[in-house]
């Protein structure tokens, strides 16, 4: 058996993220994605059984990645805020410069390919994030609604923001930055 090859499988993985950018997780197949990152539809599938797979696949590893980073540099020693800043911050920066990893995790989000190990996967990474926004409610630093609630209005905060900075072409500079988490800050806040 021929051994398999990290580096196609970034071929293929890049390939898929400039696709799903271009014209939506739906809109893609395999014989794009095949064309896409240089290589012939069969050894597309020698690596991935189908699309799904593929899909699940690197929608994990983006997950991953993403998680991984937003938590740097976070230390639950130090005021509650500072840290929250430190998290929020890390999200919005993984999401401007991962754009294409940021828009496939949008629509796998809301997508049938993801299946049920993949989204119990989705929920055990993102748990730390569940848990600060839990611990800003428990201590009182944000308003007593649903941890969801308020995490979708984090979310928001970062979302839009960043596809329009994409989009327009219009970096986001500290000073928007600053100003974007204060009004995130100042939308919690009980």
């Amino acid at each position: 058996m021929k051994p398999r090859d990290d580096k196609k499988v970034d071929q293929i993985f890049g390939a898929t993220l400039g696709l799903v950018k271009q014209k939506g997780l739906a809109g893609i197949t395999m014989c794009e994605i095949a064309r896409e990152a240089g290589l012939a539809t069969g050894t597309v599938y020698i690596y991935f059984k189908n699309k799904d797979e593929l899909v699940n696949m690197l929608f994990s590893e983006c997950r991953k990645a993403s998680v991984e980073n937003y938590f740097t540099n976070y230390d639950a020693s130090k005021p509650f805020k500072t840290g929250f800043k430190v998290v929020w911050t890390n999200m919005l920066k993984f999401r401007t410069e991962n754009f294409e990893e940021a828009v496939l995790m949008d629509q796998c989000y809301h997508s049938p390919f993801i299946n049920d190990c993949t989204k119990k996967l989705t929920k055990e990474l993102t748990a730390p994030i569940y848990k600060l926004i839990e611990r800003g409610r428990e201590e009182g630093f944000f308003k007593n609604l649903d941890t969801l609630s308020l995490l979708t209005f984090m979310m928001g905060s970062i979302h839009y923001p960043v596809k329009h900075a994409h989009y327009n072409r219009t970096p986001l500079n500290d000073t928007a930055i600053d100003s974007m988490f204060t009004m995130c800050w100042d939308g919690l806040k009980a």
